[in-house]
């Protein structure tokens, strides 16, 4: 199985920075993708960023532009830089990985609030 931690929610202004930090512990050398998923009160969990093992990222059309994921292979971290940070923003983001065979695990998640 895989084990994963995040790191780095918190309170931010808008227009503000944070970088979330993930890391992966376990059955890593299984896993295909790392993502983030954000999850607001009364609203479906909904797809962030990911990033598969071949360096393909993709982001919801609300954060291009403005997020950046990264992986660090040989810390097995994945990495959300947030810049231009809005209230819609805020929500309580988890970290995904996505094994080679479809098999998902997920962080306890962490909150970020973004104030105006």
């Amino acid at each position: 199985q895989v084990q994963l931690v995040e790191s780095g929610g918190g309170l931010v202004q808008a227009g503000g920075s944070l970088r979330l930090s993930c890391a992966a512990s376990g059955s890593i050398v299984s896993i295909y993708s790392m993502g983030w998923y954000r999850q607001a009160p009364g609203k479906q969990r909904e797809l962030v960023a990911s990033i598969t093992r071949n360096s393909n990222t993709n982001y919801a059309d609300s954060v291009k532009g403005r997020f950046t994921i990264s992986r660090d292979n040989a810390k097995n971290t994945v990495s959300l830089q947030m810049n231009s940070l809005k209230p819609e923003d805020t929500a309580v983001y988890y970290c995904n990985a996505r094994l080679i065979y479809n098999l998902d695990f997920w962080g306890q998640g962490t909150q970020v609030t973004v104030s105006s």
